[in-house]
């Protein structure tokens, strides 16, 4: 038999298998396991008990079940409400993913809205298949870190609000980041209002039309390098700068921007000396 059907075939019965596995023990079957890694995929969540109250999780009937097999190592997802039980002794939910629906191909508001989130580890996660990244991450207000370096993003065309609203984000690792088939890049940054720098030198915005708001409220962002943008097709630039306040250091040379029409209040609260800079690097950019 050849060597790749067996494999499928080894997979396929492997998946059924796990079905009847108790979940501890299938979690820690995966973990020490490189080759069983290769077919689940692992993500670690960290999460932050919100007292009393009742922290709010991942939206498990709309965003995920649908599509993936989930196991939890711990039943602490009430999954009529959504929202994390009460528990004061959890620290951390370890979730494997059966990832075997090929037709899959959003991950839009996967982890929207979840507050109580520390930290989000993924582990062998690679999906070749996702179109749709807006809002991923939308209001994780506990993320500090972020390590997206392994992501498959090649196909990926909206990254609108991807970390919008992730306000205690520091530090987010996009090294490996493929933008090439991106189109709207709206609000991706906005209210990352931890986030002191951030590298996007490997960012190829060719095709991208909407940067709309993309770095509006970074309030501690001190300098950006956008010198290798390419923004021949970019129309929307309103307010992408709005509330940059410590901004000092921000190199706009080369843009093209012949074609935006919109640049209304994109360096709204900026500093003068900022708009000064600015204006003696691009003399075609509009500041109010």
């Amino acid at each position: 038999m050849n060597s790749k059907i067996k494999r499928i075939k080894s997979e396929y019965v492997l998946k059924i298998i796990f079905s009847y596995i108790p979940k501890d023990i299938l979690f820690n079957l995966v973990k020490t396991n490189k080759e069983l890694q290769k077919i689940l995929h692992l993500i670690e969540i960290h999460i932050v008990p919100e007292g009393n109250k009742m922290g709010k999780f991942i939206n498990i009937s709309e965003n995920i079940s649908k599509n993936f097999h989930i196991y939890f190592n711990e039943e602490i997802i009430d999954k009529k409400t959504n929202i994390l039980k009460k528990n004061h002794n959890v620290r951390f939910i370890k979730i494997i993913i059966d990832d075997e629906n090929e037709n899959m191909n959003s991950f839009e508001s996967l982890f929207d809205l979840c507050n109580c989130v520390k930290c989000i580890i993924f582990k062998k996660f690679y999906r070749s298949n996702i179109r749709e990244m807006n809002k991923m991450f939308k209001y994780c207000s506990s993320l500090k870190t972020l390590n997206l370096c392994d992501f498959n993003t090649n196909n990926v065309t909206n990254l609108s609000g991807m970390f919008l609203g992730c306000s205690k984000l520091e530090e987010i690792n996009l090294t490996n980041f493929n933008t090439n088939n991106v189109t709207d890049m709206s609000y991706m940054f906005s209210g990352c209002t931890s986030l002191k720098k951030i590298n996007l030198s490997n960012f190829n915005t060719n095709n991208v039309i909407n940067m709309d708001s993309m770095f509006s409220g970074c309030a501690s962002l001190k300098e950006l390098d956008l010198s290798h943008f390419n923004c021949n097709k970019v129309i929307n630039m309103g307010g992408m700068f709005w509330g940059c306040l410590s901004l000092e250091e921000l190199i706009l040379f080369n843009i093209n921007i012949s074609n935006v029409a919109f640049m209304e209040l994109m360096f709204a609260g900026c500093s003068d000396e900022l708009k000064k800079k600015v204006k003696a690097q691009n003399k075609n950019i509009i500041i109010e």
